[in-house]
């Protein structure tokens, strides 16, 4: 498989206005610190870790929201990203206009942009919702149209920050399903999200990095990681972690 992206020795620090430093300084606390890592096209790799610990740091880098104050990130050329958060920003139309919107932003023809956005909503069930303003869905509604609007943009590259946290069981259930048939639908691609929801790692990734105050302490195929054994003697936290003992 080939490379989608690559971070080398990345560290990132913050100044006092919440902006990322360009340049390393060593009295300043770093969100991440020396984290080497690289993802091939149709990895699924969960990022998981105790609040603080630099997941949704490491997403805004891989997206380019953040830079990295020392070492970089290299991104395949070309590479088309989408990204989820955890509350997707929803505007004051339509539904079917908010995707395709976001289409017509990235080049398409405005006419061509409406019917990939209507074919994007069929994909996902959800045209019955086509003429409804967006920002008046449901949490389980707004996240499955920003999951078909980030599937209309035929990303190659889909990253994802606590996608299900704030949904109810049913909710979550119907998005780790829409994930599934993502991936299954686009094997090519890659899938990099952030989860405290360990059942979820279970069932989405390939891959999981564990990372403890902006370091990147262990980086396992999904099998090993969640083999308690192998966990506890290549990294004794992130064992601690997957039994609850670390919050």
């Amino acid at each position: 498989m080939s490379a989608q992206a690559q971070i080398l020795e990345v560290g990132l620090q913050f100044g006092p206005d919440g902006s990322s430093l360009s340049r390393w300084k060593a009295d300043t606390a770093a969100a991440l610190r020396d984290v080497s890592l690289s993802i091939a096209a149709g990895e699924r790799v969960a990022l998981v870790g105790a609040n603080g610990a630099g997941k949704s740091t490491l997403l805004r880098l891989l997206n380019g929201l953040l830079l990295p104050s020392a070492g970089r990130v290299q991104l395949r050329s070309g590479l088309r990203q989408a990204m989820l958060f955890q509350r997707p920003h929803m505007l004051n139309m339509r539904v079917d206009s908010q995707l395709a919107l976001g289409l017509w932003l990235r080049g398409r023809p405005w006419q061509q942009a409406r019917q990939q956005a209507m074919a994007a909503l069929q994909q996902f069930e959800l045209h019955e919702l086509a003429a409804r303003k967006a920002h008046t869905l449901s949490g389980g509604q707004q996240q499955r149209v920003a999951m078909a609007q980030a599937w209309a943009l035929e990303p190659q590259m889909l990253l994802l920050d606590e996608p299900t946290a704030s949904l109810d069981p049913h909710a979550k259930a119907e998005v780790e399903s829409l994930l599934q048939a993502f991936a299954q639908s686009r094997p090519k691609a890659s899938l990099v999200f952030a989860s405290h929801n360990l059942g979820q790692v279970k069932r989405l990734a390939t891959r999981v990095l564990y990372l403890e105050r902006g370091r990147l302490l262990a980086d396992l195929p999904v099998h090993h990681f969640f083999d308690a054994e192998r966990l506890r003697m290549l990294c004794p936290t992130a064992y601690l972690f997957v039994k609850g003992e670390l919050a």
